[in-house]
């Protein structure tokens, strides 16, 4: 009888590998992850986190969970993943205002650049510079002399201070060479209510916000803050076909573990992550969601680990010229 049960065991002891599916190469979490999201739960980012936890799960073999920690413009959740355990399990994801947090805020528990470990970028998304249907200019040209002309008389809104769409009008100013009245909202949606309805004249935000109301024509378009134009509304030109250069922005997403993570779960975690953006759902979801995945050179902790040193380094003196601190 016992040799019985213990040939009967045995083949769910050979299945068990399979069942963890491809986890078996390299390092195995040997407990759920959690991937924290700086912000609500239901917005952008935690969107994507969703996307990426449902198809990394299934490469490593183990549940990948996300956990929202909002408040301090994405600066607590930070310093929770700087302060946690290197073993692969506490992953922060985090946008383009963790490049602006190094200038953006004075006093941080943690350093941008020293306290993580980049494991790659998982998103980019085109911003869009838009205006209330009735704005007087209609081309981008057209845009600058009217923000030239009427400077703080113009209102400018953002989700607040190291946000990307904060971050995207800073640059606008600066070509435009004068300041316009910000006006600050609990995020993207508030904002654009108030542009469809005429009492916000301008603002940048991300494609995936503004695509259905430009194609509606709720809102007017005035260029697109990225290489090439965004499927769906081919109308809007580049900032560079609009006489803008070097005026590319884009919301990316990137993945980070703390400092000191080891080299073996550093490399899994990587692989993790570039099996995701193959994913057919996820793939299938980010063209919903007018995102871009990032060619697979930026999906790496190299590429990812010099691309951040270069975002600080480009939002830093503009930061320090508006002379608009977090604390």
């Amino acid at each position: 009888m016992r040799r019985r049960r213990l040939l009967t065991a045995a083949p769910a002891l050979l299945l068990a590998p399979a069942a963890l599916g491809q986890g078996t190469d390299g390092w195995v979490p040997a407990r759920p992850i959690s991937i924290i999201v700086p912000f609500a739960a239901g917005g952008p980012t935690d969107l994507i986190a969703r996307l990426i936890a449902e198809a990394m799960a299934k490469d490593l073999g183990q549940s990948v969970v996300v956990e929202n920690v909002t408040g301090g413009g994405g600066t607590i959740a930070a310093a929770r993943v700087a302060q946690a355990r290197p073993d692969g399990t506490t992953l922060l994801i985090h946008h383009i205002g963790h490049a602006a947090a190094a200038t953006l805020y004075r006093r941080l528990p943690y350093d941008v650049q020293e306290s993580f470990t980049p494991l790659g970028l998982v998103s980019e998304v085109a911003m869009t510079i838009v205006g209330r249907p009735d704005f007087p200019a209609n081309t981008m040209q057209e845009l600058l002399a009217e923000i030239r002309r009427r400077g703080d008389a113009l209102n400018l809104g953002h989700a607040g201070l190291g946000s990307s769409n904060q971050l995207c009008g800073m640059l606008l100013q600066a070509k435009a060479g004068t300041a316009m009245t910000g006006v600050v909202f609990r995020g993207a949606a508030p904002a654009n209510t108030e542009l469809m309805a005429g009492r916000l004249d301008l603002s940048c935000d991300q494609a995936t916000n503004t695509v259905p109301f430009l194609r509606d024509h709720r809102m007017k378009g005035f260029a697109v803050t990225a290489a090439r134009r965004v499927p769906g509304i081919e109308d809007v030109p580049t900032a560079a076909e609009g006489g803008l250069p070097d005026f590319e922005i884009s919301v990316w997403h990137a993945l980070y573990g703390p400092k000191g993570l080891p080299d073996e779960i550093t490399a899994r975690l990587s692989r993790a992550i570039q099996a995701a953006m193959k994913d057919e759902k996820l793939r299938t979801r980010y063209a919903e969601l007018v995102t871009d995945i990032p060619a697979p050179e930026k999906v790496t902790p190299d590429y990812h680990r010099r691309f951040l040193a270069q975002e600080v380094a480009r939002w830093r003196p503009l930061i320090q010229a508006a002379g608009q601190y977090a604390d």
